[in-house]
């Protein structure tokens, strides 16, 4: 395995042409699911891959790989995010018609258990609305034998798609598998604090470790390449390159990532209230998307802070901007104290 971060790794994967969107939306999610088109960048990082499309429903999985772990040995909620925000959004596009587009407004998830550290994780969306302007739709994340993680809402603008200055051309079906060597598939790289560090140390000096290199980052830092570099007594800075692993069919960075950015945040802005032998639990995550994101290589930069906290719950926000200094989301979450 290469010495190279994963992220830093040639890009594998598709987006689909401009030209697509003058299709149906339910044509142009079926470029995808008959092997048309491969899928993009985003899944062959993480695994998550889109199974089945129907009139207002989409279906995604995503495998639950050692990659997904954070510094506690479980995947942040916000993973959840990266899972959600593909059906979600498919299920709207399904009915679209020729020539309109679509972008996430808001995504909102509610967590019913933890997540799961192995096995496979099933996404299944359906819409709830669809206007001329606005489009709703919601989500249930269970496990393969359908225990439900997660309940998922989300809003999406529609607009109409700017031409295509190609015509789409001839697309033949071929396989479209992801390969033994996507990023998902291969060993795991980074560190799960072991529990006599947690036992002896803060949430705070911990998080502080990881910020100054003296500890490895979490699998999920270095699959995504996001990470700390600023840590205070209820608030984190955490950064993560717009790369091209990232982008959806649209060829955007997928909006789940940038939930994900923004959970990863706050949970650690809650970690640093955490005095040596107790844990937190995330409750919710609810996110507004203000601009799209780029694959273009620059940094994004999430800010979190605690805006309140009790001997039960942490309450949380966080703005995400871009490297002009532009605010891309903001986020909000609640989480348990153990």
């Amino acid at each position: 395995m290469s010495d190279v971060a994963v992220w830093q790794q040639p890009v594998m994967g598709e987006t689909l042409p401009r030209a697509a969107l003058a299709l149906p939306g339910l044509e142009t999610l079926g470029l995808l699911t008959r092997g048309r088109v491969a899928p993009p960048p985003v899944s062959y990082l993480t695994g998550m891959n889109l199974v089945e499309v129907g009139p207002g429903t989409a279906r995604f999985d995503m495998p639950v790989t050692g990659w997904l772990a954070g510094p506690y040995g479980r995947p942040y909620l916000g993973v959840l995010a990266i899972l959600a925000d593909g059906p979600l959004g498919c299920a709207i596009h399904t009915v679209l018609p020729a020539g309109q587009g679509y972008t996430t407004t808001e995504l909102s998830l509610s967590l019913v258990r933890p997540v799961p550290t192995e096995g496979t994780l099933v996404a299944t969306a359906r819409v709830i609305y669809a206007g001329r302007s606005t489009a709703l739709s919601d989500a249930e994340v269970t496990t393969d034998d359908g225990r439900l993680i997660a309940h998922c809402t989300t809003r999406c603008s529609v607009f109409p798609a700017p031409p295509a200055a190609e015509p789409l051309g001839e697309h033949p079906v071929r396989d479209v598998s992801l390969p033994a060597d996507a990023p998902f598939r291969l060993p795991v790289r980074g560190l799960v604090v072991p529990d006599e560090v947690w036992a002896t140390r803060s949430g705070l000096e911990v998080l502080g470790a990881h910020a100054s290199g003296e500890l490895a980052p979490p699998p999920i830092g270095e699959l995504l390449g996001l990470g700390p570099v600023a840590a205070a007594d209820g608030a984190t800075t955490f950064t993560l390159p717009a790369h091209g692993w990232l982008a959806q069919p649209l060829g955007l960075v997928e909006g789940g990532i940038t939930a994900c950015l923004a959970d990863s945040a706050m949970s650690a802005s809650v970690q640093t209230t955490v005095a040596d032998g107790r844990a937190y639990a995330p409750v919710d995550l609810r996110v507004n998307f203000l601009r799209p994101v780029m694959p273009d290589g620059r940094t994004l930069t999430a800010t979190a802070e605690v805006v309140h906290r009790s001997r039960s719950m942490a309450y949380t926000r966080a703005d995400v901007v871009n490297a002009d200094g532009k605010v891309v989301a903001t986020a909000s979450g609640t989480a348990l104290y153990r």
